[in-house]
């Protein structure tokens, strides 16, 4: 059945001060790096958008993944909750997978996601969940951006929503799995790749990468030849750093451009975020281990290293 919504149309206007030059001659030369970066009011390709651009984008279905009850007290016309707390639980099933394409097209195309739709999540400052949503819409194929602060920056900034509208009937979503910017890698995959040219980003705490804090995992302590950065590094207050921030941060954790990074957690939302930053600072090769820490930890085969 088509689904007939309602969505905000404005036209796309992006400025640069010059030509920019191709994005792997950028990722190759710091002074071009800087370059780069400067005078863009948004980086090609960047998941994050700040809320004063938020006019530039065309048709836009605003996705709030707060909780129930924070939704239904307060969000912007026209917006439509993500039941997050079912997402979290069928990603953890076999049943319900991102293998099960047909499970993950049914719930992203419920939720009025089309192929002409541009979905921007926001969430309650957090920015994880907001960034789990973002990796699996755009792995399945939706075009998707996270709101930069999420629902708190959106309602102080006194926006008068819906914009300008435009209300048609859409194709139902076809899902594309693997098609997005940031790929997914499974347990026995990332086994294979531990002697490779793959780096992990793992974006735990630093008690959780020594292995002093087990959460609720058999085993603690991290993955051979990881690299912390914690996720909480990332941000600045309720916001994700700057692309320039970022790249700065993630080049002094030992990331150089050009490698495969790996990004985990313990169960997905932190992972999600590492990817959003590493794609935001200019990293072209990122893939999540969305089931993260606790899925390694539970396996013996798998190696961990703790520094107990």
């Amino acid at each position: 059945m088509a689904l007939s919504r309602t969505f905000f149309l404005v036209p796309i206007e992006i400025r640069y001060r010059f030509p920019l030059p191709s994005v792997a001659s950028a990722q190759t030369s710091p002074k071009l790096q800087e370059r780069f970066f400067a005078g863009r009011t948004h980086m090609p390709n960047d998941p994050v958008i700040e809320v004063a651009t938020l006019h530039q984008f065309s048709n836009v279905l605003l996705l709030d993944v707060r909780e129930a009850e924070a939704f239904e007290k307060d969000h912007a016309a026209g917006a439509v909750r993500v039941p997050i707390e079912a997402w979290v639980e069928a990603a953890k099933r076999s049943e319900t997978s991102f293998a099960s394409t047909a499970f993950w097209e049914r719930q992203i195309g419920e939720l009025g996601v089309c192929a002409i739709t541009t979905a921007v999540v926001v969430d309650d400052g957090r920015m994880t969940e907001a960034a789990r949503v973002w990796l699996i819409l755009q792995f399945f194929g939706a075009k998707a951006h996270i709101l930069n602060g999420g629902w708190p920056v959106l309602s102080e900034a006194g926006i008068a929503l819906p914009l300008p509208l435009e209300t048609f009937t859409g194709r139902p979503f076809k899902a594309a799995p693997g098609s997005g910017e940031v790929g997914l890698v499974e347990r026995d995959e990332l086994k294979d790749e531990l002697d490779g040219e793959t780096t992990i980003f793992d974006a735990r705490t630093r008690a959780e990468f020594d292995g002093k804090d087990l959460r609720s995992n058999a085993r603690g302590g991290h993955l051979p030849g990881a690299r912390l950065l914690s996720h909480a590094d990332l941000l600045q207050g309720k916001q994700l750093k700057s692309p320039e921030d970022l790249h700065r941060l993630i080049d002094a954790a030992g990331f150089r451009p050009g490698e495969h990074v790996v990004t985990h957690c313990d169960g997905g939302g932190r992972a999600a975020l590492a990817a959003v930053a590493a794609v935001r600072a200019g990293f072209p090769d990122v893939r999540v281990y969305y089931l993260s820490f606790s899925d390694w930890a539970k396996d013996e085969s798998c190696p961990i290293i703790s520094e107990l």
